[in-house]
């Protein structure tokens, strides 16, 4: 197992390490933005996930990363503080020490009252920054340059890819092998039961303030790789919204496999990309996925991915493939259902619709390459007619299911530990 889960992370190193050569300079860029989004999952999984306490101000740290990062760029004149490849060192010191002031008043509580604090810290510095305009740059934000460095310009998205990269691969390392020490371990024991923790003698507030100016400081360097790659810092990153895309990233992904909020960032990074482009009601579409993740696969998409390898194992192949088939052809089938419910009522209540009925009655709807009159039943008969064939075609693969878990062999050995329960002599 371990063998495979290593095989699995050089393949896919190589992958990434790839994929300049292989996208468009459009797609490296997202691409880019997938890595960074990425460590901040993990940084703030650290917290989150493996730390027990859940942060609603994250952005806070990933921006001020982000700000020293562009001030180190700027200065002595332009040329640095720093060589370009070494600027997230800025961000990292700077989310070091913002984690540590902010987590020393945060951690003094947990539970909702540890997530407000986080929440009204970062509200209070996305309300101060425009005011700072030496330090944020106000309205405009902040511009610089990347500087050569090394025999390289950073002129190129390559280059900056491949800079990325580096940076996350290492903090990733670095992340996983704290996770492997014995302050890793008690990060686990903060989650589980802090009391028991502190009747064994640990200073938890302590331990609390270390885990958070840790997390702090990698979404530092999350936030150091962004202002390189944009070359600028806006106060916006401040926003409430960043610090909701992160959590809904790192639970779509699993929180309880250290990879698994890298997975969600990575997949909701270019769902995003994919989809902005198509249709207006992407954000819609991103609260649907993580409203069917919490409520049908509360362990994310690491968790599915562990679940399925534990039942191959367990099924074999041959009778795990139509049951999966059949799930994967509801979920599709719901899926367009739903997607033409909404489109069809976002394009029915655009203002430019509105408009437009008002002037020459209600004109038909283009979507999906034909037509529909938006007054006519058989137009929303269609993904009603696809979402409940969607839904019959789950309820059978749900019970095909529990049919093939109820027949499957027993464990090895089974028999003989029951019977030596039954007779212990």
């Amino acid at each position: 197992m371990i063998l495979a889960q290593k095989i699995v992370v050089a393949a896919g190193v190589a992958v990434l390490a790839a994929l300049p050569v292989l996208l468009s300079p459009s797609l490296v860029n997202a691409s880019i933005q997938m890595l960074i989004a990425v460590l901040f999952a993990v940084a703030f999984n650290l917290l989150s996930g493996q730390g027990g306490m859940l942060s609603f101000g994250h952005a806070a740290y990933f921006g001020i990363g982000s700000f020293a990062t562009v001030h180190a760029m700027s200065a002595l004149g332009g040329n640095g503080l720093l060589p370009t490849p070494l600027l997230p060192l800025a961000g990292a010191a700077m989310g070091l020490l913002a984690g540590v002031a902010a987590g020393w008043f945060a951690t003094k509580r947990s539970g909702v009252y540890f997530s407000m604090i986080t929440l009204a810290l970062a509200e209070l510095l996305h309300a101060l920054a425009p005011h700072l305009k030496g330090w944020f740059g106000g309205e405009a934000g902040i511009s610089t340059m990347r500087m050569p460095a090394w025999g390289l310009t950073f002129g190129d998205s390559n280059q900056v890819y491949y800079l990325t990269l580096a940076w996350v691969l290492l903090s990733l390392a670095l992340l996983y092998l704290y996770t492997l020490t014995p302050v890793g371990r008690l990060t686990l024991g903060l989650r589980e039961n802090a009391n028991r923790l502190r009747f064994l003698g640990y200073d938890v507030h302590r331990l609390g303030v270390l885990v958070f100016a840790v997390s702090a400081m990698f979404s530092g360097i999350a936030g150091a790789l962004q202002a390189i790659n944009m070359e600028a810092a806006n106060y916006v990153v401040f926003d409430a919204q960043a610090s909701a895309a992160v959590v809904l990233n790192s639970y779509i992904g699993g929180v309880k496999v250290f990879l698994g909020p890298a997975l969600g960032a990575a997949a909701m990074t270019f769902f995003g990309y994919a989809v902005s482009d198509l249709t207006r009601s992407w954000l819609l579409y991103q609260g649907i996925v993580f409203v069917l993740v919490m409520l049908f696969m509360p362990a994310g998409l690491a968790g599915l991915i562990q679940a399925l390898a534990g039942h191959l194992r367990a099924h074999g192949l041959r009778r795990m493939l139509p049951v999966s088939l059949a799930f994967l052809l509801s979920t599709l089938l719901l899926a367009g259902g739903i997607v033409f419910t909404v489109e069809m009522l976002q394009r029915f209540f655009s203002q430019d619709y509105r408009s437009i009925a008002l002037a020459s009655g209600w004109p038909p709807i283009a979507l999906f390459g034909r037509e529909w009159d938006p007054l006519s039943p058989l137009t929303w008969l269609v993904p009603a007619l696809v979402t409940g064939a969607g839904v019959a075609i789950a309820r059978l693969a749900g019970a095909a299911w529990l049919r093939l878990k109820d027949a499957a062999p027993a464990r090895p050995g089974a028999h003989a530990t029951a019977n030596a329960h039954r007779n212990p002599a």
